[in-house]
């Protein structure tokens, strides 16, 4: 990581597994959290410009580095930004840490989603303890087992398998 900012990590989420796909909101919009003596408020267009700059972008277990289970370099990570939020799909690798989450997101036993950024001088806005953060450079997004910081969030789980959905959407269309 290079410039002075520090790094700092949020925790707001809805996950779903989907086969061996993860996805759903690493951060949603309009909803406040209280991050330590003041609360946090993340507004629609706070990732736009760290998309579009192209960097790569991580997807990790607990924000550990040693567990990559993604990223935008490689095309197994993709995000996007859109009314709700940050929303993310993410290809589990076969891994142990990606079979380990795989199973805790089946089960329904992960926290959510969270995800580490560098605020910028002109993306936050403070007004006394009150800080919306308008634009911040996101560095990665982290499955996470603890507490969700944001209120509203929920993990879920859905086990889905091609030839299942393929068998059901043609009894579907066959009624």
């Amino acid at each position: 990581m290079t410039g002075g900012a520090k790094m700092e990590r949020r925790i707001a989420a809805e996950l779903r597994a989907v086969g061996r796909r993860l996805e759903g909101y690493a951060a949603t919009f309009g909803t406040e959290a209280r991050i330590g003596d003041f609360t946090e408020i993340i507004r629609p267009g706070a990732f736009r410009a760290s998309l579009a700059g192209g960097g790569d972008i991580l997807a990790l277990v607990d924000h550990d580095t040693t567990k990559v289970l993604a990223r935008t370099r490689s095309g197994t990570l993709r995000l996007s930004e859109d009314a709700r939020g940050l929303s993310f799909s993410l290809d589990v690798p076969d891994t142990q840490a990606g079979r380990d989450v795989l199973a805790l997101a089946e089960r329904g036993d992960l926290g959510g989603m969270s995800f580490g950024f560098r605020a910028t001088p002109d993306g936050q806005h403070w007004n006394g303890k009150r800080r919306e953060l308008r634009s911040v450079q996101l560095l990665e997004v982290s499955v996470v087992t603890a507490f969700p910081a944001y209120d509203g969030t929920s993990v879920q789980a859905r086990a889905a398998t091609p030839h299942l959905s393929a068998a059901l959407l043609f009894l579907e269309t066959c009624r």
